[in-house]
Parts: C-alpha cells; structure tokens; sequence
C-alpha cells in the first residue's frame, strides 16, 4: 500500500483533534467537531477548509489563451484577466476527464485548478496535447496551499487581515494581495453554495495563514460537510456523479459547453449528442421521510422498470430532507416525476425537483 500524501497543514489538523480519513491518495480531515456542527456553521457563518489537495496545473505562452480555450469546453477567450471560468475538460468522445477552474492571469498565463484524484491524469491529458501549441504546461501542484473561507460572513472575517477590498473582487474572479503580509492570489469561489474565498499561497505559508485565520474565530470543516454542503448547493463530485463515460449534456452541465467557439477537444461527439438526443440525463430528487440513497441505489419508475442509478445522496440538515443526484432514462427528468429508489430491500419513493436543492449566500455574475 503507497503512503498517504499529506497537505502542508496535516499538523494542524491532528493538533485540533480532526479524524482524518483517506480521500483520493490524501490524508484529509473529515471532521474536526461534527459534520453537522460543520455545515451550519458555514451556512449560517462562515468556514474553513483545506483544500491544499487540489491541483494547480499552469500554462505559459503566448498560445497560453487559445490552448486553454482548446482544451475545456467552456469559453475561455472572452473573459477578462483576472477572471475564471469553470468548465469540463473532455476526451474526443466528450467524455469528462475532469472538472475544473481556468484562471486567466494575463496573455501568456493560465492556470487550472483541478481535483486532487486527476492531477497526474489531467497533466499527462494537457501535457500530450501542448505541442500543437506554443505554450508550455507545469504541474506546480506541489508548491502552493490553498485555503477556503466559505459562509455567508466570509468577506466580513477575511477583509480583517487582507490588503485588498474583497468587496471589488466579484464572483468568479480573483485579485493578488497580502494575508498579513503573505502574498496571495484570492478568488471568490468555492464548492458550498455560500459566498467566499480560495486563498492560494505558498506551500510554506500555509499554516500561518490557516492560524491567522484561525485567531479571528473561523471554525475548521471538514471533507463530511464539504460533500453535505455541495451536494446540498447541487454542485457535482468528480467521480460520484460524472466520469469519461459521462459527457457535460447528460450531467446538467449544457451551460458550460459553448459550442459557438472555435475547436475544443470533444466539440463533434459532443454535437452528435446534441444532435441524437440524451438517453439519460442527471437528476435532483428528494425521498419520502428519512430514507437516505447511496451512490450506486438504483432508480426505477412507478411501473417498477428499472430506469436509473443514485450517484449521490443524503440526509440535508438545512432542508430536513432526503436529497439525490441520479441518472434517469431521458423522460423521466421532468419535475415532479414520481420515481422509486430501492434502498436495500426496500422501495422509498422520490420525486424528481428543479436544482439547486439550496440557494445561499454565493454570489452571481449576473
């Protein structure tokens, strides 16, 4: 069995008595108090979160812009520097490789924040496309921390100790300042359905940003109430609820495929889809009392046909409901469609909703 990788704020995680769990080849902090406890105090206040595992893949040139444009397939020409666009990044058939953010910094650099199971196989991915370019691509994941500040007092708490007004960073978009004196690249994104923060820095000064952060009273959250409070805001898991044998159409995603662009890796498969029709697509459903659905559950209709399977599912403590994604045949999608999830032995009943399950405190671009 390989070692477990370990983010530069390991130590500071066993100090503060988190249960620490394997997630993806990382040693991550799952809870630290209870998962609950966790995800109110992120919608109702705010949260930190290590997200250090991620990966930070950059891509310099002066074909920089036009190679990102190329390899994702949401429009990456047409926004600003200092702006970031989320988008799959997919194979020739449109499958999703992965999921990711595009930072735009400037005319000759880019760079990717991608999950933290992908980085090797979206680096070999991006790598093995780079000589049709004039760019050149890195795997600088080994050399930053990244910290999010989510809830809806994020701004409140971390203007306190940064150099630069939060308030002019909007959504989706990302500035360099100073936490304390630490140099920083801060966007308001994020993965709760709050507004908030990613902090990026450098690997070394992680933990006194993470203690900084800290000292003002922000409490720590772990893996448990990031996937309770994604899953609760609708945002999709990498591997859960969409992989290379799902393309963006059939997982809700049609938003991020501009097909009005130029060439992008999976742009004809993903127009014959277009084309053909879905043959199933991915839902939200709620479930009858307490039942919970657990990825892999499958899903059939009223008739008893079997027409689906769960990819994600869970008790919402801020609904006080069963919440879950699944993939039903196309028809079945429809609001308010009665379908039935079999729950070991037992058949719960689900009705198909419109998403998000949950609105927060994130911000739009609207």
């Amino acid at each position: 069995m390989s070692k477990l990788k370990r983010t530069p704020l390991y130590e500071e995680h066993v100090r503060l008595g988190a249960k620490m769990v394997d997630f993806a080849g990382w040693e991550m902090p799952v809870q630290y108090t209870s998962i609950l406890d966790e995800t109110r105090a992120v919608r109702e206040n705010v949260g930190v979160f290590d997200v250090s595992h991620m990966g930070e893949i950059f891509v310099k040139g002066v074909d920089a812009i036009k190679f990102v444009d190329y390899i994702i397939t949401n429009d990456f020409t047409s926004i600003k520097f200092g702006e970031a666009v989320y988008s799959p990044m997919c194979n020739e058939k449109g499958g999703i490789i992965d999921d990711l953010i595009a930072f735009k910094v400037d005319r000759e650099t880019a760079y990717l924040v991608v999950n933290a199971a992908n980085i090797e196989k979206d680096y070999g991915w991006i790598k093995s496309h780079e000589s049709k370019f004039n760019v050149k691509v890195e795997n600088r994941s080994d050399e930053f921390g990244l910290i999010a500040v989510q809830g809806p007092k994020a701004e409140e708490i971390l203007q306190q100790i940064v150099n630069i007004k939060l308030s002019e960073i909007g959504f989706y978009h990302f500035a360099e300042g100073r936490v304390k004196g630490v140099k920083a690249v801060i966007s308001r994104t994020g993965y709760t359905g709050e507004d908030g923060f990613e902090v990026m820095v450098d690997k070394d000064a992680t933990v006194t940003v993470w203690r900084d952060l800290l000292d003002l009273g922000v409490k720590p959250a772990g893996l448990g109430a990031r996937d309770l409070l994604r899953l609760e805001a609708s945002y999709l898991l990498y591997g859960n609820d969409m992989n290379d044998e799902t393309n963006p159409l059939e997982a809700g995603l049609k938003w991020t495929v501009k097909f009005g662009k130029a060439d992008f890796i999976g742009k004809s498969a993903l127009l014959e889809v277009k084309e053909k029709g879905l043959s199933k697509i991915l839902v939200g459903m709620v479930l009858e009392g307490r039942n919970i659905a657990r990825h892999g559950y499958k899903v059939f209709n009223v008739e008893g046909e079997e027409i689906g399977k769960i990819t994600s599912g869970s008790f919402s403590p801020t609904l006080n409901k069963s919440i879950a994604f699944g993939y039903v045949k196309f028809g079945y999608h429809k609001k308010g469609t009665q379908l039935i999830v079999k729950i070991r032995n037992k058949d719960a009943k689900a009705e198909v909703v419109k998403l998000p399950f949950y609105r927060g405190s994130v911000k739009s671009k609207k």
